[in-house]
């Protein structure tokens, strides 16, 4: 059977927290992309799931935000409003010198 993780035939499937980190990744990049510009929670998952209305994509994205607020580099505000905290985008900034 072939597994959809795998990223190259004959290579390991990608673990449940190699995936875990890559969407954490993605998320963060693309809050980061639009920063200052703000998004809600939902136009997060639109865009970084083309508008899937599967529940896995969007459990993964959710799971990914919830991670990143956890670890202090997203805040979630009014509800669902996605927001890079300070030491996200300080530290974005300094990576670009």
């Amino acid at each position: 059977m072939h597994n959809p993780s795998a990223d190259v035939e004959g290579e390991r499937p990608s673990t449940t927290a190699e995936e875990d980190v890559r969407d954490q990744s993605q998320v963060l990049h693309e809050v980061l992309f639009i920063y200052p510009e703000t998004t809600t929670f939902e136009e997060l998952v639109r865009r970084l799931t083309a508008a899937s209305r599967e529940f896995s994509d969007h459990d993964r994205i959710q799971r990914a935000v919830r991670d990143l607020i956890a670890a202090g580099l997203l805040h979630l505000r009014a509800g669902d409003l996605v927001l890079p905290t300070r030491a996200a985008v300080n530290f974005h900034c300094l990576q670009g010198i």
